[in-house]
Parts: structure tokens; sequence; C-alpha cells
């Protein structure tokens, strides 16, 4: 085969690697997108076109930790003074969920949707390296950490604290911190008991590692369902994704289910659902 020939099989070629290739966006381009994930590698952003969640009428059980969050991050939406936020409390009991399901409510309506930007909980070191992209880019911005906590020798907290502490520069006016973690204090209580018998001043050492916590200013507990709550969730989607399927078969296949776990919360209760639209051959989205 000539020079000549292979030109354009080499044209080609090269045409569909760039199409494989993912697209890598400018960091300072925030306009691409209302949801980003960080990557400290190349300190770049990452767009998130679909974010993964649920609708927020569809969060039961937690309708008070829901309109708290919802006030809170409408406050900070506006422009006026508002708090960052931590949900505490059991696995799978809907923090995560609210989170997103909040950011999408406020975006319904709003011609200036509010960024979400989500960090990796490793990636907490690189916040200053972050907040310096945020701050520049003028947008309200609901910065989240998913199931955020630390173990012992871990220093990475350290970062955080200055952070929400606002150290010389400040947490940018633009910025929010949420943060989901299964630990009020978000340290494990061994690593807190282990500070206060080893430390020149236990009392000191041991305020340090807990008042971590303390700078978000709004503290959201989460905690496992009861039956009847439960049952509410499972039947909640189950009308919205109009599944097949009537009252008393679906609390009898969702306490089975609950009981298979041993446990109830709206992760199950998710879980449970995508059992039965799968074997109805619906989709769910």
């Amino acid at each position: 085969m000539t020079n000549h020939t292979l030109q354009p099989v080499l044209e080609r070629i090269a045409e569909a690697l760039e199409a494989l290739a993912p697209a890598q966006k400018s960091t300072n381009d925030l306009s691409t997108a209302d949801a980003f994930v960080w990557q400290t590698e190349g300190e770049l952003l990452n767009p998130i076109k679909k974010v993964n969640r649920v609708d927020f009428s569809l969060l039961k059980g937690i309708q008070s930790q829901a309109d708290t969050l919802l006030a809170n991050t409408r406050q900070f939406a506006n422009g006026s003074p508002a708090n960052n936020a931590l949900l505490w409390g059991a696995r799978g009991t809907g923090k995560s969920s609210l989170v997103k399901a909040v950011h999408a409510e406020i975006n319904t309506d709003r011609d200036d949707p509010l960024l979400l930007v989500e960090i990796h909980r490793e990636d907490i070191p690189s916040l200053p390296q972050l907040l310096d992209i945020l701050r520049e880019s003028n947008r309200r911005t609901v910065l989240f950490c998913d199931d955020l906590s630390f173990d012992a020798n871990d220093a990475q907290y350290k970062s955080l604290k200055a952070v929400l502490d606002g150290g010389i520069e400040g947490r940018p006016d633009n910025v929010i911190f949420y943060a989901t973690s299964n630990r009020r204090h978000l340290m494990a209580r061994d690593m807190i008991e282990n500070e206060r018998s080893t430390a020149i001043n236990p009392s000191e050492s041991v305020e340090e590692k807990v008042s971590l916590s303390d700078r978000f200013g709004l503290w959201l507990g989460f905690h496992n369902l009861d039956q009847a709550t439960y049952f509410a969730i499972c039947e909640g989607y189950a009308e919205h994704y109009k599944l097949d399927i009537t009252t008393e078969d679906l609390r009898a296949q969702a306490l089975e289910w609950s009981m298979t776990r041993g446990a109830r919360s709206g992760r199950v209760a998710w879980q449970f659902i995508q059992d039965i639209a799968g074997k109805q051959g619906k989709a769910l989205g």
C-alpha cells in the first residue's frame, strides 16, 4: 500500500481515536453543566450531564430534614446568610439523596442555576485549589462531600477545619459546604478516646477533633425507619413509576425484602422497587 493510499486510512483511524478520547473541560469553564466532580489529577472539574438522584417529592420519612435543608439552600442561592450543613446518621437513610434532590429542586425555577460540586473524601487536602477555581467563577456553589469521616492518624481533618473556619482568605461567599457522615462528630469514638489517653492536655486535644463538626452550623440527624414509613416510601415509588402491584402484595414483598437485609431504610426501599420494576420490565428513570 502506497503512502498516498495509506493517508485516508490513517486519517480515519486518527478521527476514531479522537472520538473515543474523553473530552477534558477547562477547570474555569463552569457554564457547561450544573454539576461537577472534582478530579485532583490535572485539577479538573468533570461535568456531570445527568446526576444520579431521585425526585424531591419521593423522599419520605425525612420531611423535617428535607424542609430544613431546602430552606437553608434557598437562602444561600438567593444570596442570604446560610449555614454549612452536616447530614449524619445511619446508612441508607437518604442523606446524600437529599442533597442531590434539594439541588435539583432549587434549580427548577431559577434563571441562575445553583452549582453542585462533589469532592471525594480523600481529596480534602486539595480544597484550597478547588476553592480558588470556584471563587473565580462567582457561581453560587454547593460543595458536597459524601461519607465524610476520619480515622486514627488521619490529619486531613485539619485541611477541612481551615476551610470551614475560613482562614486568612476566607471561604468564598459563593460557596457553601454540605457533608454526609455516619458519625455525628466525624471521628471514630476510639480515635477520640485515644487522644484523651495519650495527649499532654487531653481536653484540648479532644476538643480540637470534636469541634470539627461544630464548624457546621446546621446538623441534620437521620435514623432508621419505622415500618409504616418504610411502606410509605415503597408505595410512593410504586405509584410514581406506575408499577403493576396491589398495595397488599407490595407491603408483603417489601416486608420480606427488608427482613432479608436486616434493615428498613430508603436505600432498601429503592433496591426493592428496582427488583419489582426489573421483574415487570419497566425502566426507572
